[in-house]
């Protein structure tokens, strides 16, 4: 699983900066950057007030935190899956 380039990635999609961010989950914006460089493991309660401050479902966080080795699928369709994921993450910032 790769929680720190997701969140990162999410985090950007959704336009918010690691203050921003930081501040709707009630952490500092260095523990986000801890986060984000997988320096900092979060528990599952903060995964979930993650996703929320992002407006992404956990499944789907979770699903395009997944990597290849964990997916039962081939490596062309989970990154179709992903790419038309981030799809809509942009298209709902409009």
């Amino acid at each position: 699983m790769n929680f720190s380039k997701t969140l990162e990635k999410c985090r950007q999609y959704r336009n918010l900066s690691k203050k921003e961010l930081a501040d709707k989950v009630g952490k500092s914006p260095s523990y986000i950057t801890l986060l984000e460089q997988g320096k900092r493991e979060p528990n599952f309660g903060l995964v979930e007030d993650l996703c929320r401050a992002l407006d992404i479902p956990v499944s789907v966080f979770m699903f395009l935190a997944s990597q290849e080795n964990d997916l039962p699928f081939s490596d062309e369709l989970t990154e179709k899956i992903e790419n038309l994921i981030y799809q809509l993450i942009d298209d709902s910032n409009s």
